[in-house]
């Protein structure tokens, strides 16, 4: 049964007037989704509908996703569906567009209507999920078309135009924080970029010192062309300086210089015992002269 539209005039209906014209009434709901059907009204339609996005909601939650949660926003432009968080829109369904509106006298909690898409121009039914507020979030559809109605007659038409104006503004408006938000992403994604990039790169400059490359006795390799002073020790500091060699020749504890058969020579020995040397000589020449 369509709830919305038989919803006799002279009841009195759940809300102000003003409460729909000038602000809206928000409502929290568990959105099952949106499906395509193939006519803008009827009770065999939403019903059809309700048991494919039940079945669909059933495997997902199988899988171990839950139902997502919506804040609904009724006024008399229409009903919106935002993330209740964020605030950002899903969806804006004009009144104009819904043809539609009714609860599931099966099932208490569910409550749908059929919304003619603005740019595919083809009739969605919306499905939701309220434990207690089902049949009153109908009952509010139906008094916003029936105040859009009156508001209607009275301006003979003209405000029908102005609706729609308001309407093609707001979802512009709707486009242009959409695309606000993903260029914030992006540059947001740029700054994390650069800064990952600046703490992994060093500054231009810098040099990193490098460290003596050693051997398999971690060992520094001798390099002759390289000086002792020049080599820092694994502390810090620097090798005590070699000593130089001396050029003064060194005694032995008698006073006697060492000796070396390979510089031994004539003027080697002393006088005394050199004369003595010269005389052995010459005699042994002369002996063997006579010979």
């Amino acid at each position: 049964m369509n709830r919305a539209f038989s919803r006799k005039k002279d009841k009195t209906w759940m809300h102000t007037p003003e409460a729909l014209s000038k602000h809206f009434i928000p409502y929290n709901a568990k959105f099952l989704g949106s499906t395509e059907v193939e006519q803008p009204k009827g009770t065999e339609v939403v019903r059809d509908a309700v048991r494919k996005l039940k079945f669909a909601r059933h495997i997902k939650k199988s899988e171990g996703q839950k139902i997502p949660k919506v804040e609904l926003q009724i006024s008399i432009y229409g009903v919106k569906i935002l993330e209740p968080k964020t605030k950002e829109v899903q969806h804006n369904c004009q009144l104009h567009r819904i043809s539609f509106c009714a609860d599931d006298k099966t099932d208490k909690r569910i409550f749908t209507f059929i919304c003619k898409d603005s740019e595919s121009n083809k009739h969605l039914c919306y499905v939701f999920d309220s434990e207690k507020c089902a049949e009153e979030i109908t009952l509010t559809i139906g008094q916003a078309f029936d105040l859009a109605y009156r508001k209607f007659l009275e301006s003979g038409g003209k405000d029908v135009e102005t609706r729609k104006q308001i309407a093609g503004l707001q979802k512009r408006i709707q486009d242009l924080e959409t695309e606000n938000m993903e260029l914030k992403n992006k540059v947001q994604d740029l700054e994390n970029q650069l800064r990952i990039t600046q703490v992994s790169t060093p500054p231009a400059g810098s040099m990193t010192p490098k460290s003596p490359s050693t051997d398999i006795f971690d060992m520094i390799p001798f390099s002759p062309i390289s000086h002792q002073s020049s080599m820092p020790t694994r502390n810090g500091t620097q090798p005590p300086p070699v000593p130089s060699r001396s050029t003064e020749i060194k005694r032995d504890l008698f006073g006697a210089e060492p000796f070396d058969p390979f510089n031994c020579g004539a003027a080697d020995f002393p006088p005394d015992i050199q004369s003595k040397l010269d005389e052995m000589q010459r005699q042994r020449w002369r002996g063997s002269k006579w010979d």
